[in-house]
């Protein structure tokens, strides 16, 4: 157990020094956005593309993996929006935010840091894999089912006058957000090295390593302090079963599906579950932001996952270490 904690207590430490900076200091949450911007941009893409450039190439050739991964979260989104849908008479832009608070994992700025520190530099290749399909997927269910809503919500109230954006718009802002995302150019960036035999060396790979390192400080630090930037006001009835369905439904469909995959590395299961066990994204908030619709309730979710993820991570890392997985 004290080497389980000596792994998760510093990363989880980052989040709590974030949240005690957001809470005594007090500036305006736009303050953090060119941190976020060296983190999405600049920093996690070095870190992925780092991994990649020195992963041997076949392992990019697990398929199999990679279509239980994302099914595994596609099953777990469609059970969340079903749900709500039914709880919510209809309202299909409402029940696709709570699917995602049900499906979408803060992959991105808490997987790296915690499945390297936990199963060591090998489990930087599945996570940026895992990332870019999960990814790939909610970029295209997120305006795909809110056009939809937009349009059952005009259809309802009868105005014929604006018509919405037309679907070609759609199919191309998803395609747009999938190609030029930084994490998915960087994954690309450092498959197409590994192929290619290509090792930055000299100053370009020191600066490589210097950004790698911080990708992980920085990204839980954010996280921390838009946690105590967006205090949690109330506990929705809906998150009694979301939060959950994120923390222990989506890890056990994960666990189910990649765990019966003949010859599957236990580095590549136990990253996948991991990925599967983590908190609400910050993105769901961002999206109901976008949208303008379950905001506040949006931003509990992430809270809220994330303060009990502190138990459900460290449970599942302990049992990864022994040996009951």
């Amino acid at each position: 157990m004290l080497q389980v904690a000596s792994l998760v207590l510093p990363l989880f430490a980052l989040i709590l020094l974030g949240w005690v900076a957001g809470r005594l200091r007090r500036l305006p949450l736009e303050g953090l956005a060119w941190l976020n911007f060296f983190i999405v941009y600049v920093a996690l893409p070095a870190l992925f593309f780092r991994l990649l450039a020195r992963t041997p190439v076949e392992e990019f050739a697990n398929g199999a993996f990679l279509v239980s991964t994302t099914l595994a979260t596609f099953i777990v989104f469609v059970a969340g929006f079903a749900i709500a849908l039914l709880a919510r008479r209809g309202d299909t832009r409402v029940a696709t935010i709570q699917g995602f608070a049900g499906a979408y994992g803060n992959i991105g700025y808490m997987g790296p840091p915690l499945a390297i520190a936990a199963f060591g530099p090998a489990a930087g290749v599945p996570v940026a894999l895992v990332f870019c399909l999960d990814n790939a997927m909610h970029f295209t269910l997120a305006p795909l089912l809110m056009a939809v809503g937009a349009r059952q919500k005009k259809s309802g109230e009868d105005n014929q006058n604006d018509p919405g954006e037309s679907l070609s718009a759609v199919f191309g802002g998803i395609v747009r957000r999938i190609v030029l995302h930084p994490f998915i150019i960087a994954t690309i960036a450092g498959m197409l090295a590994a192929v290619s035999e290509w090792q930055p060396a000299g100053a370009l790979d020191a600066l490589l390593l210097s950004l790698s390192n911080a990708a992980a400080p920085c990204a839980l630090f954010a996280m921390g302090v838009t946690a105590a930037l967006r205090p949690l006001r109330r506990v929705p009835l809906e998150l009694t079963w979301l939060i959950p369905m994120k923390l222990v439904v989506h890890p056990l469909v994960v666990y189910l599906l990649v765990s019966r995959l003949p010859g599957i590395d236990p580095v590549w299961l136990h990253a996948a579950v991991l990925l599967a066990a983590l908190p609400s994204a910050t993105n769901v908030f961002v999206l109901a932001q976008q949208y303008g619709v379950w905001e506040e309730r949006a931003s509990s979710a992430v809270v809220l996952s994330t303060l009990i993820s502190i138990i459900t991570v460290t449970t599942f890392l302990y049992m990864v270490k022994a040996g009951a997985l």
